[in-house]
């Protein structure tokens, strides 16, 4: 498709009686896509579309009022001093159960659920020697990062791993979880 002098001229009256690119793309046909339109209005810096004559004004809905935001009496003042924290105290029964602020991500009390926290278990102790670098790697070495990337005392573990395992049984079982079939 090639833009003639007969194309142009049809888009720039098209585009200055305010009808859309798609339109534009409809009447002109031939494979011109919306995207080309664009791109030949932009190419010769036409100025914004006129507003199209046959399009009813928007209806507004009635404003909302908007929500109030009201300090509870017991939270503190800010003070002049950026440097300093406010402490909150804790909110009374009463207070708690008024809702303000966004509320979509808020754990209804039906639905909390304790969470467990699972026991740390102690790093493995990696001797000196068995510690590898990145390049001392292979694919039967435990490729647990342990410590900073960015330190000078950063190593990967360097046990033995399981044929297409990337760590060994230890890190193995810190990295995969299984989850308990029995709580829900």
């Amino acid at each position: 498709m090639g833009w003639t002098e007969e194309r142009v001229e049809l888009l720039k009256k098209l585009w200055l009686e305010g009808l859309s690119a798609s339109q534009i793309a409809g009447v002109l046909g031939e494979g011109v896509t919306r995207n080309a339109v664009i791109g030949k209005v932009h190419r010769l810096k036409l100025s914004g579309r006129a507003k199209p004559a046959s399009v009813a004004p928007r209806v507004r809905s009635a404003p909302r009022p908007a929500a109030r935001r009201v300090a509870s009496p017991s939270a503190p003042r800010a003070s002049g001093n950026a440097g300093t924290m406010m402490k909150s105290r804790p909110m009374s029964a009463g207070a708690a159960s008024i809702v303000q602020g966004a509320t979509a991500l808020k754990i209804s009390e039906e639905f909390e659920v304790e969470l467990e926290a699972a026991p740390q278990a102690a790093e493995l102790f990696i001797p000196v020697e068995q510690r590898l670098s990145l390049l001392q790697l292979n694919e039967h070495t435990c490729k647990w990062p342990i410590g900073d990337p960015l330190a000078p005392n950063f190593y990967f573990c360097g046990q033995h791993s399981e044929d297409g395992k990337p760590y060994c049984e230890f890190h193995s079982r810190r990295a995969y979880h299984q989850i308990d079939k029995k709580r829900r």
